[in-house]
């Protein structure tokens, strides 16, 4: 179905965005009230009810890890674009601010009505990350040990 094929194209695009720090175009994409959940009891894990929260999520994201890109392994789509449910594996490789390599392997679950996203929902390694942000924040990195950005 060329709906699918369109959803598959945009999700590898808004990956390569990710992969690029474009929190903007990344953001263009959200519902105002959406639903992002990332595995992980550390300064990335937890929720978050709103855009500027997942803005925010990600503004930390480059900060802790600056160099990071996704390399997406597959893409899955289905429904409708009134309830259209997007699965994508994925494996990300990057430099943290310390300095240290970092490579993970996941998949997000995501759920959109209308083209754009209501649901975020990241699964990776978590103990690889917090790993990385328990030695950062030995480091002296202090964002590494903060609480969950929510909100």
């Amino acid at each position: 179905m060329v709906y699918r094929a369109i959803v598959k194209r945009k999700a590898r695009g808004i990956f390569d965005a990710l992969g690029r720090g474009d929190v903007e175009a990344v953001a263009a994409n959200l519902a105002a009230d959406v639903h992002h959940v990332f595995a992980g009891d550390n300064a990335l894990g937890g929720e978050r009810h709103s855009r500027a929260a997942f803005e925010e999520w990600l503004r930390r994201l480059y900060r802790l890890i600056p160099e990071i890109e996704f390399e997406v392994l597959d893409v899955a789509a289905r429904g409708w674009p009134w309830d259209t449910a997007v699965a994508v594996e994925w494996i990300d490789r990057g430099r943290a601010a310390d300095g240290t390599p970092y490579v993970n392997e996941g998949a997000h679950w995501i759920r959109l009505r209308w083209g754009k996203a209501v649901e975020i929902h990241g699964h990776l390694d978590t103990e690889k990350l917090t790993r990385l942000l328990d030695e950062m924040a030995a480091a002296g990195i202090d964002e590494a040990a903060a609480a969950p950005v929510s909100g």
